[in-house]
């Protein structure tokens, strides 16, 4: 699905107002941060994993990473990011432009609990130079999510340093 496909998708839902384009790539946590001037957390990521009745997207903080044990508990099977070669076929989106809007029919997305934790997160927009500032709440209007998850671990604590010495 195109830029313009997915703007379309979102102005349906009332947000297409809230899609910006970016003169810099967004097509990582890292790039979309510097591109739009926030916080890495902030973007909201859309993982896409494979499973054995098709693809499932789960839409995450940006500086969380998906947990195994808590991904199995909740989905009963193992989670595989889908190659990036398969993406579009399998969601509808090509990597770097993922998003839970207008995916494939048939394909679940599934908010992370990490997203609440910001008055506003920013998920692409189907392609690498463009996003959305959207609230937690706003992001359930704005997708045909399946519901709240709490498949994701928190970033690892910056590493202690010890004082020389004297």
């Amino acid at each position: 699905m195109s830029h313009e496909a997915v703007r379309d998708w979102l102005t349906a839902r009332g947000f297409g107002d809230r899609v910006h384009r970016f003169e810099k790539p967004s097509s990582t946590v890292e790039l979309a941060a510097e591109a739009i001037g926030v916080e890495p957390e902030r973007i909201a990521k859309t993982m896409a994993i494979i499973g054995p009745d098709g693809p499932v997207l789960v839409v995450a903080a940006g500086d969380r990473r998906l947990d195994g044990g808590k991904f199995k508990r909740t989905f009963h099977f193992k989670p595989h990011f889908i190659a990036p070669a398969e993406v579009e076929d399998l969601v509808g989106h090509a990597p770097g432009g993922v998003c839970p809007f207008g995916v494939k029919e048939g394909v679940p997305v599934w908010l992370d609990v990490s997203l609440k934790a910001y008055e506003t997160v920013w998920p692409a927009c189907g392609d690498g130079t463009s996003g959305a500032e959207l609230t937690p709440d706003e992001m359930e209007r704005a997708t045909d999510y399946k519901g709240w998850v709490d498949v994701t671990r928190p970033p690892a604590a910056p590493a202690a340093t010890n004082p020389a010495v004297g």
